[in-house]
């Protein structure tokens, strides 16, 4: 008789519906392990489009696209040249985001403790999610990346560190690693997930499902402003007016760095050393 597996080694049961429970599970316990074994304490999220490239990228395309039209003439060129040239445009977006993130970055490494703060987490993606842990990795600092497993998504950036890349089946799980260890979140010019992330995390501020002060900036203001105004949800009773403080806007990395770093040495440093953290620089920086 073939000796049957043990239920929890069982491939065929793990990936069975009457599993989907374990699953789950795993998808909480495994990230927990992980981040308490890298001595994760708390993190600052930034959210924003997959298809913001960096500017040499994006420049390079656009050079490109002009030398194939020097040579074709295809009816779409003036099309794909209008798009590569936005794109050149909002490769602003990557390098602001990758140096907001370095700025925090080095600042955070300077905080005292064993346990590292506020590290720089992103989807784990390209675009905005690539800028933000490239900019962390170049000051020297842990970055995480929750990548969500989809049939056609592209894998995960080169710059999220060892041990820290996870790789999710279930959104919901996803988006509670977002949400259990931020302390701020940052987002970027982006689309549908960029809203969806945006509106999950204000909805739990707004009805008090977070235990934590947490930071909400949206970067880029003509970006946000064209997007959406939710004045008019106040004047409908939709929301309260207060709730629109729930939001700060910032355009540069330094005015964004200035708004995290007030926010995070006010409510969730340690008095003790809040002027030490307050002052970048002073404290020794973190190996």
């Amino acid at each position: 008789m073939t000796q049957q597996p043990l239920a929890y080694l069982f491939p065929e049961f793990l990936e069975s519906g009457e599993a989907r429970p374990i699953r789950i599970l795993a998808e909480y316990l495994e990230p927990l392990r992980r981040f308490k074994d890298q001595r994760i304490q708390d993190t600052v999220v930034f959210f924003g489009s997959a298809r913001v490239d960096s500017r040499e990228r994006a420049t390079r395309a656009l050079r490109t696209l002009r030398a194939r039209g020097i040579q074709t003439a295809d009816e779409h060129y003036q099309e794909e040249l209008n798009r590569s040239r936005k794109a050149v445009e909002w490769a602003r977006y990557y390098e602001e985001a990758r140096e907001l993130a370095r700025l925090l970055t080095t600042w955070s490494r300077t905080l005292p403790g064993e346990n590292h703060r506020f590290v720089v987490t992103s989807g784990g993606g390209p675009g905005i999610m690539e800028a933000a842990n490239r900019g962390a990795r170049e000051a020297g600092g842990k970055t995480i990346g929750l990548n969500i497993r989809l049939p056609f998504e592209q894998g995960a950036n080169p710059y999220i560190t060892d041990g820290l890349h996870f790789e999710f089946h279930y959104f919901f799980m996803r988006k509670f690693w977002f949400a259990y260890l931020a302390k701020a979140l940052v987002i970027f010019p982006g689309g549908f997930g960029t809203l969806d992330e945006l509106f999950e995390i204000l909805t739990l501020v707004q009805t008090d499902k977070l235990s934590k002060k947490i930071e909400i900036v949206l970067y880029g203001r003509d970006y946000w402003n064209d997007v959406f105004d939710l004045k008019p949800m106040v004047e409908w009773g939709a929301i309260a007016e207060e709730d629109l403080a729930l939001l700060t806007y910032a355009d540069t990395p330094t005015d964004a760095f200035e708004l995290l770093r007030t926010h995070l040495v006010n409510h969730h440093v340690d008095p003790s050393i809040a002027q030490e953290a307050a002052t970048p620089g002073i404290a020794k920086t973190r190996g």
